[in-house]
């Protein structure tokens, strides 16, 4: 495996605190997943050698603006969200209170996230791309490669790859920069994301492999 920064590309999903802090209204179910798998540290690590080798990287957040709470149906997910205010903003237009928020980048990401070059799309509002532009902005620079991780693995991640396998993208998913939650009826989200990335995914594979091939 040997990853080319003229065609590959690094997408995070949801680097965000609600799900990667301590301090996040998620971390009850995501937290043992995410000191296991240290998904942190091996973000931090991908984001390292990304800008270090010249690769483009590309965050896919998710906000919920206040108009979204018209909402006339939502899934268990969404509801939850809601009710906790996760990934809340103020507006579209505005950074009020964003800062340090839930919705807010983790703060050791924030070099490398607000470096001027990496392309921060709009954001989804379900789990998958398909109402946000990751593929147009994808598309726009040549890329036909992606090396996927961030949050949550069952949900996003997993929609994201979906998405991106159906639009003809080659995906790799970086299975220790991931996480998922545990709930006590439904399961272990991160074993059962990882079920699907074996029979989805071109490749599953891990932070030192990745690293590894952009050296």
């Amino acid at each position: 495996m040997k990853f080319d920064p003229r065609d590959t590309a690094v997408v995070f999903i949801d680097p965000q605190v609600d799900v990667l802090s301590e301090k996040g209204k998620n971390w009850g179910a995501v937290g043992a997943s995410v000191t296991e798998n240290k998904t942190v540290e091996n973000m931090l690590r991908i984001f390292k050698a990304a800008k270090s080798a010249s690769f483009p990287v590309f965050i896919s957040p998710h906000y919920f603006f206040p108009t979204d709470r018209s909402w006339l149906f939502n899934g268990p997910l969404e509801t939850d969200e809601f009710a906790t205010g996760t990934f809340s903003r103020s507006g579209p237009l505005s950074l009020d209170a964003f800062e340090g928020s839930g919705a807010d980048w983790l703060d050791v990401f924030e070099p490398y996230i607000n470096d001027g070059e990496t392309i921060v799309v709009s954001p989804h509002k379900v789990f998958g791309p398909q109402t946000n532009d990751l593929v147009l902005q994808l598309r726009k620079r040549g890329v036909r490669r992606v090396v996927l991780g961030g949050m949550l693995a069952n949900m996003c991640v997993e929609s994201h790859l979906r998405d991106l396998l159906e639009q003809g993208f080659e995906v790799v998913v970086v299975s220790d920069a991931t996480a998922g939650p545990r709930h006590p009826l439904w399961g272990d989200g991160y074993r059962a994301a990882m079920i699907n990335y074996a029979f989805l995914a071109h490749g599953v594979v891990r932070t030192d492999d990745v690293v590894a091939s952009m050296g």
